[in-house]
This record gives C-alpha cells, structure tokens and sequence, in this order.
C-alpha cells in the first residue's frame, strides 16, 4: 500500500511537469529543453528559502515564479535574437545548471528536518484523523504522513488543472492557442505571436518548476541531477494521456496529461518492484517514448498500404 500511495504521489506532482510540457510541445509545438533545468530549478530555490526557514508556501511560490523567468528567457532568446527554438532551450538548460549550484551552494540539500508542505500536509492530517502516524483504510495499514501528501498533491493538481482549462478558454488563451496551431492567421488578426510564445513558455516552465519544488519538499532533498532526462518524462506522459481520451479537446486532454504520468509512475513503480535495474530507467523511458511516436505512424501506413493493395 506505501509503494501504491507514493506511486501515485510522485505521479500527481510529476503531472505539473507534464501538463507544463504540454504546453510548449503540443499547444506551440516549440521544442523546450528548458524544463530539465526548470524543474531543477523550482527544487533547488525552494530548498535554499527553506533551509533558511522561509515558509514553505513562499518558497513554492518563489520558485514557481524562477521557472517562468526561466520559460521567458527561453523565449526572448529565440524570439528576439533568432536563435533555434531547440538550442535556446539548451543554452538555458545548460547555464541552469551552473546557477542550480550557487543557488544551493552544493550539489545536494537535505530537508528532513525543515518545515515544508509534506510536514504541514502531515500536521493537517495528524489533526483531522487524530491518529499520530498510522490509520486504517479498507483494512490496509497507511502512514499519515503518506496520506496526508497524497490529498495535498491532489489537491494541488485539481487547482491547478482547473484554472489552467478556465486560463485558455480566456481571449488570452484561445489567443496563445491559436498562435500555436496558426501563427500566420493570428499575425494578420493583430496578435504579437512572439508575446504568445514568451508567455506560454513562462506559463509552461513556471509549472514545470512548481513540480520540482513539490518533488523537493515531498522527497526531502533536492538535488542537482534530479532534472536530467524529465523533459522525456513529461512527453511520455502526454503521450500516455492522449491515448488514453483519444480525442483532441482541452480539458480531456490536461485531464489526460495527469492521468497519464500517474500511469507512467505506476508502471515505473511496478517495474522497479519486479526488478528493473533503476540504472536502465531513463534508458527505458526514452525507448518507450520513441516506440509511442513512432508506432502510430507505422500504424498509419500500414494501413493505408492494406488499403491500397485492396483497391
């Protein structure tokens, strides 16, 4: 039951991180490296306030908003210097790392003994149920603690998925959408494309940061490396979420990008459980990412050459 409960934890905070790939990759189909560095970001500015005891709202708060300065950095260097959506991203990506590190002065930042939001999520919880560390549920033993985190991330999550579905059903969200399925109808209409870009990858980085602040304070550290190989993550999660609703409509499709991650962790989970060397876990990630964009199309084919070989 604890290997279920975090499974699902870590698959709802990571589902941030997806839902802020969606964005840059399917809404404006932009490349955005960026959110390995984003996320990492988010975890170690987080980490730093509250080893400094800063509260652990202010401090989630305060990264989310690093992430987006992140996302618009990102976005001013390929819309204002002309530079390859990809490389900018990596160019980002790569002085993230260095900045990571003065942030939190060394590669790793314990915060077992800090108040954060798991610590808060267990006090409110410990208060509610009235049991100080283990309750029972259908007859299964759980950890408040582990409960407690769990309704918080979903908590989190529902806000957040709620208001990003209201977000672009704004003039200002049909306008970034429209700029990433059609830039050259929403130029001619009178609409900045190279705005829409800088502020949809704010939005995207700032949730992907968000995500690391959460993973941070539900893990009780962060760490310099924690960000390497996410971005594959969060697609195989978009992934995973849009053959899941299998139609093209925004709030099936966030609704889908959660879904999907908490799936994704769930197999990682079982998988780790049955014996997957955790060494070969960003290996197979990638392999599964490159199967699900590449079969479809395979898929496609062969059926229009069956088709075409009955006519």
């Amino acid at each position: 039951m604890t290997l279920l409960i975090g499974a699902l934890t870590i698959g709802l905070i990571l589902s941030l991180l997806a839902l802020g790939v969606f964005i840059s990759f399917r809404i404006f189909e932009f490349p955005d490296i960026t959110a390995d560095g984003s996320i990492t970001l988010g975890a170690a500015l987080a980490a730093a306030l509250l080893v400094h005891h800063v509260h652990p709202i202010v401090a989630t708060v305060a990264a989310l908003i690093a992430g987006a300065t992140a996302g618009t950095l990102t976005a001013v260097i390929h819309t204002r210097f002309g530079v390859n959506g990809l490389l900018s991203g990596i160019l980002v990506m790569t002085g993230l790392y260095s900045i990571n590190l003065h942030i939190m002065g060394k590669s790793n930042v314990p915060l077992l003994s800090e108040n954060t939001l798991a610590t808060m999520a267990e006090r409110a919880g410990t208060a509610l149920t009235g049991a100080s560390t283990d309750v029972v549920i259908a007859g299964w033993t759980v950890a408040v603690r582990d409960l407690s985190t769990l309704v918080c991330s979903l908590i989190v999550v529902v806000v957040v998925a709620i208001a990003l579905f209201v977000f672009f059903r704004t003039n200002l969200g049909l306008s970034m959408q429209a700029a990433g399925d059609n830039a050259q109808m929403i130029r001619a209409l009178g609409v900045n494309v190279d705005t829409m870009i800088v502020l949809g990858l704010a939005l995207s980085n700032g949730l992907i940061a968000l995500s690391g602040a959460l993973l941070a304070q539900y893990q009780g550290f962060a760490d310099v490396q924690m960000g390497i190989g996410m971005v594959v993550w969060g697609l195989a999660s978009v992934i995973i979420g849009e053959a899941l609703v299998g139609v093209r409509q925004l709030g099936l499709l966030i609704a889908g990008g959660i879904l999907g991650s908490v799936l994704f962790r769930l197999l990682v989970a079982i998988a780790l459980r049955g014996g997957l060397d955790p060494n070969d876990l960003k290996l197979v990630t990638a392999v599964f990412v490159f199967a699900a964009l590449v079969l479809p199309q395979l898929a496609r084919r062969a059926t229009a050459w069956r088709r075409r070989r009955a006519a």
